[in-house]
């Protein structure tokens, strides 16, 4: 204590009580020692340095006191009125779980009860780490004797015997020789009200530069709100797939989130993670290699994309009622974000009110992939056409990337292991062949399946939807073929509708299984020269806009094709603005694991 000059004398009319120079010109103290500042004036003096005089002060923050003994919020920062900083060194600060941390540690306040002008001291450790109703520590004198926490002390800084303040003392409970009681309001409470507090409280185990730093992040941040990143999703990169969840209703800002970090998770890395996080969001020092989130595993360097699945299943409860399950893959592991049984008239809704909620859960810079794995009745839905929200109407597929893919292939053990190594081979070069099948081909399934597989596809372009060639679309799903590309509406065109689809040349004929040989007429062939058929002007348009693509790169392509038949002046009209996109890389997928419900409990 010897030379602690920042101990402060707070008078404001027959009230007198303690505080503590914080900066050069802010001090803390209790609300309550200065309720009467309408009416009277209040000063500030300094026992250590007696020659400052008594100084004039104004109350700068209030943490909200009602004026009862129980009322939360018992927190003033006074400015003192001087022109220049006093020359006097502020307090410094412990991190702010040390009063609580065992053993717990004796702590020692400067307070000014009645007859004490000059000051006395009163020793007390806390009770427990337990807050009384999220609030106050219970404080307890250190000994049975000697002074105990009275009136004057309210205010005082609660120190280590070293001198670091770790809380304020704000109210006596009991003086009898019986109870020697009181509470203080520990640091992280204090920032609550003042959270300007928090730049000054160190973090166990860094710097004191690092605080500072992601305070001066957080209001880099704040004079740009448009650039839109979501402290929901930083949080839970920082606490790790194994973290505390998002508390209810998430965060409303970014330095909710930071002080949420700080003060509640317990987590040494969390704090720093968070700060580098947002460091390379804005453009600053890139995260630390070493302060990877705890337990992160990732199966491969592979894409980029950070699924968001939604997975619909038969229920097993009747013929209308489905399972939907909606989770977000991050680190290489599935989070689950909700799941339910539903009738198919409900599923909709459902989605649009977990998809937001799901998002915040993959890294802040991550690329959202929204996956609907569903069954293979299902896979000609429309759901790049919903509607994000009630009060959203940007159809999902205009917000977001988003692709199907089908149940039975998302959990084959067979597939997921074609299709890896067919990825291993596509990442490695540019745009691909479209596998085209015509409007009206007459190839059987066993011949589409060879020339699939011989001629290694990595995507397949159908003319009509799956309803109007089920059993070549099923050969698709069946194949490791990782992309197929159709259109969701339309029927065979006139010139085709006739033509009888079971017959085929012999197809070990010489060339058979080539696109356009006499074992293959639906490659290309005559009906695709037939300009008036919609399916071929389908297909010929389609191979046009994905000829340079990378596969990797078609979801956020597809995305931007949407974007341009809703802006179209005939949406309907344009040639993409049914375009579904089945895209299946297993290596985004790393566990596909089991049902996270069950379907008839």
């Amino acid at each position: 204590m010897r030379g602690a000059a920042w101990h402060a004398r707070i008078a404001c009319g027959d009230v007198v009580g303690s505080g503590f120079l914080v900066t050069g010109r802010l001090l803390l103290t209790c609300a309550h020692v200065v309720r009467k500042r309408g009416r009277y004036p209040v000063t500030v003096s300094f026992p250590h340095a007696r020659e400052l005089g008594e100084v004039s002060a104004t109350v700068v923050v209030h943490g909200g006191w009602a004026g009862a003994d129980t009322d939360p919020g018992d927190v003033a920062v006074l400015e003192l009125a001087v022109d220049e900083d006093i020359p006097l060194a502020p307090a410094r600060f412990a991190p702010h779980d040390t009063a609580y941390t065992e053993p717990y540690p004796k702590l020692v306040s400067y307070g000014f009860p009645k007859d004490y002008d000059e000051g006395t001291l009163a020793e007390f450790q806390a009770v427990s780490a337990q807050l009384i109703a999220g609030e106050w520590l219970e404080l307890v004198t250190w000994h049975g004797h000697g002074q105990p926490i009275v009136d004057g002390f309210s205010g005082a800084a609660a120190t280590l015997p070293d001198g670091r303040v770790v809380g304020m003392v704000t109210a006596a409970l009991g003086t009898s020789p019986e109870v020697r009681k009181g509470r203080m309001l520990p640091l992280d409470v204090l920032a609550r009200y003042w959270p300007g507090l928090a730049e000054l409280v160190p973090v166990a185990g860094l710097g004191d530069d690092d605080p500072r730093r992601l305070y001066d992040l957080l209001r880099r941040a704040a004079a740009d709100p448009g650039a839109g990143h979501d402290p929901n999703r930083l949080y839970l990169d920082a606490v790790g797939p194994f973290g505390p969840p998002l508390p209810p209703g998430g965060f409303p800002s970014l330095r909710a989130a930071a002080d949420y970090v700080r003060w509640e998770v317990p987590d040494p890395d969390a704090l720093p993670r968070f700060t580098d996080r947002l460091a390379g969001l804005l453009g600053g020092r890139p995260a630390l290699p070493d302060r990877a989130a705890p337990d992160a595993t990732t199966e491969r360097a592979g894409p980029a994309w950070s699924p968001v699945v939604v997975e619909i299943d038969h229920s097993g409860a009747g013929p209308d009622q489905v399972t939907v399950e909606v989770s977000a893959y991050r680190d290489g592991r599935r989070r689950p974000v909700g799941a339910r049984r539903l009738p198919r008239t409900g599923v909709r809704a459902y989605v649009q009110s977990r998809i937001d909620e799901a998002v915040a859960h993959l890294a802040p810079d991550a690329d959202e992939l929204v996956t609907f794995v569903l069954p293979r009745e299902w896979l000609n839905e429309a759901v790049a056409h919903w509607e994000c929200g009630a009060d959203d109407s940007t159809p999902l597929g205009c917000a977001y990337p988003l692709v199907v893919t089908d149940r039975a292939r998302h959990h084959s053990g067979r597939m997921r292991h074609q299709l890896r190594k067919k990825w291993q081979k596509l990442d490695t070069g540019g745009g691909v062949e479209v596998h085209r099948v015509e409007c009206g081909t007459r190839e059987r399934p066993p011949s589409l399946r060879k020339r699939l597989w011989d001629g290694d596809a990595p995507l397949a372009g159908f003319a009509a939807p799956p309803t109007a060639t089920r059993p070549l679309f099923e050969v698709g799903l069946t194949v490791p073929v990782p992309v197929l590309l159709w259109p969701r509406t339309g029927t065979p065109c006139a010139v085709h509708e006739d033509t009888p689809r079971t017959e085929t040349a012999r197809t070990d004929a010489p060339g058979a299984g080539k696109a356009g040989g006499p074992g293959n007429p639906g490659g290309p062939g005559s009906p695709r020269e037939d300009a008036s058929c919609p399916g071929t002007a389908f297909l010929d348009r389609l191979t046009a806009a994905v000829a340079d693509v990378p596969p990797a790169e078609l979801p956020r392509h597809v995305m931007s094709l949407r974007l341009t038949a809703e802006a179209a002046d005939e949406p309907e009209r344009h040639w993409a603005r049914h375009l579904q996109l089945l895209w299946d890389d297993p290596r985004c997928f790393p566990e596909t694991g089991a049902s996270l419900h069950s379907p008839v409990a």
